[in-house]
């Protein structure tokens, strides 16, 4: 079992910034790792994957959100820019690892108009 924590999530105006951070407990070393969100009543959806240095968006946390690894084993992090309210969600990191799929607890962001 591998144990994800995240931290950095909050309330933010709109246009404003947030990093999020996750760190994976884990001997592996883990080569996938990404965010989804989930607001209210919608499906959890992919935002943003790193897997052994390529990183993939989804359309609409291009241009403005980026995602890369920490200096410490098995981290990632998620820098979002220019926030709009539609972002608000809980953001969930996730690490892809032996086959398995592992879940953070999730974050709660909230953007404000």
């Amino acid at each position: 079992q591998v144990q994800l924590v995240e931290s950095g999530g909050g309330l933010v105006q709109a246009g404003g910034s947030l990093k999020l951070s996750c760190t994976a407990a884990t001997v592996f070393t883990i080569y996938t790792m990404g965010w989804y969100r989930q607001a209210p009543g919608m499906e959890r959806e992919l935002v943003a994957v790193t897997s052994i240095g390529i990183a993939n968006y989804a359309d609409s946390a291009k241009d403005r959100f980026v995602i890369s690894r920490g200096n410490a084993k098995n981290t990632v992090n998620l820098q979002m820019n220019r926030l709009k309210p539609e972002d608000t969600a809980v953001y969930y990191c996730y690490a892809h690892l032996r086959g398995e799929f592992y879940w953070g607890q999730g974050t709660q962001v909230t953007v404000s108009s």
